[in-house]
């Protein structure tokens, strides 16, 4: 089946009790037993499963095209379950040197002291990648493609290559593509992760993140650390991403459409020095996303001129542009990454420039967007 379809009915059957075309939630924390050791469905007690997670996961997988999915309460949340299952202290990680600032705090402030290494790839393309691995000693790569906050593309194909050569696991944070635009198991990755809290979701309300392995055997070892450390997204809120991925594609075709007239927008206006955004010919990593990419996504980041203080102003300017952290969702967001989403990054390799206004375009009329983003830049 292909996606959309997917979307909407990979691991949704109608109830059979009841005939009904929605999973039901299942607010519930234990399961009665038909004898001791006997479980109705596998299910015992909802750390361990639960319908609707279960409904969630086996969607997931299927529309990152991976052997299981696994459901967790925040993007972090998943994340540092997955490294905590992968590496021992004194273990390697590679990162991106554009890292979400929230990864790089837990890699830094969090997994360091835990005892876990890790070094942010310096450069760009593929060669910033083979230089910080070291054969043997790195167990895990981890891609960003596109990059938050910089709008970095890596080649996830020769990554991959390079990754398994040296004996890693190669980790995608696919968030800001969505599994609609980016397939990235299918080019090599082992484990995709999503904050499902943004296109996923994709309407603000729910916080939520998702794991997808390639490998059974790998995902039996993560979902037991999963269950291990309980950080599992609750059935309510499962069903929101569920009802999402729904509609995924027909929302990330308007996300993309509404994106690339913005950039057009941005581009000529004579208060910005540069547009970050894949879609541009001009950026360094457009080949690479054109290929691996089926369009280049809702997400850029601009600079102003002026500085700082301009960047901030035009921030606080917007009025359909809504100033707010997070992504992906039906409304238009706008942000400065170096006081906002990023501010854990200052002073690190991964600072990001002061200058740097990050929109999330949205699903609103275009035209508003426009007239909006017009009078703010003045």
């Amino acid at each position: 089946m292909r996606f959309e379809t997917l979307a909407i009915h990979a691991g949704q059957e109608p109830d059979a009790a009841t005939g009904a075309v929605v999973p039901p939630i299942y607010q519930v924390s234990t399961y009665k037993q038909d004898g001791v050791g006997g479980l109705r469905g596998g299910y015992e007690y909802s750390r361990s499963a639960n319908p609707t997670r279960t409904a969630l996961e086996e969607c997931l997988a299927a529309v990152e095209g991976g052997r299981r999915g696994l459901a967790f309460a925040s993007g972090l949340a998943a994340e540092d379950t997955l490294l905590r299952a992968l590496c021992r202290p004194g273990d390697h990680v590679v990162i991106p040197g554009d890292a979400y600032g929230g990864t790089y705090r837990l890699f830094a402030q969090v997994l360091a002291r835990w005892g876990l290494d890790f070094t942010p790839s310096t450069g760009d393309g593929v060669d910033a990648f083979r230089d910080a691995i070291s054969p043997g000693r790195t167990k895990v790569v981890w891609v960003e493609t596109p990059t938050n906050p910089l709008l970095g593309i890596t080649d996830i194909a020769a990554v991959a290559d390079l990754a398994h050569d040296a004996g890693a696991v190669l980790v995608v944070d696919n968030t800001f593509a969505s599994p609609y635009l980016q397939q990235p198991l299918a080019l090599g990755a082992d484990i995709v992760v999503h904050s499902t809290t943004k296109y996923l979701g994709g309407h603000s309300d729910v916080v939520g993140g998702a794991l997808v392995l390639a490998d059974e055997e790998l995902a039996d070892r993560v979902a037991y650390h999963q269950n291990a450390m309980g950080a599992v997204a609750g059935p309510f809120d499962a069903w929101l991403v569920l009802r999402g991925i729904k509609t995924l594609g027909v929302r990330m075709d308007r996300h993309c459409a509404n994106a690339e007239r913005v950039v057009d927008l941005l581009v000529g206006h004579p208060g910005v020095s540069e547009v970050l955004y894949p879609g541009l010919a001009e950026h360094p990593g457009h080949e690479v996303a054109a290929k691996q990419m089926k369009a280049f996504g809702g997400m850029m980041s601009f600079r102003v001129v002026g500085g700082e203080d301009a960047a901030v102003e035009i921030c606080n300017r917007t009025k359909v542009f809504t100033l707010a952290e997070s992504l992906g969702g039906v409304e238009s967001l706008i942000e400065h990454p170096g006081r906002m989403t990023h501010a854990s990054a200052a002073g690190s390799p991964l600072e990001v420039p002061g200058d740097l206004v990050r929109l999330s375009v949205g699903i609103e009329a275009l035209e508003d967007l426009i007239d909006d983003l017009t009078q703010a830049l003045g």
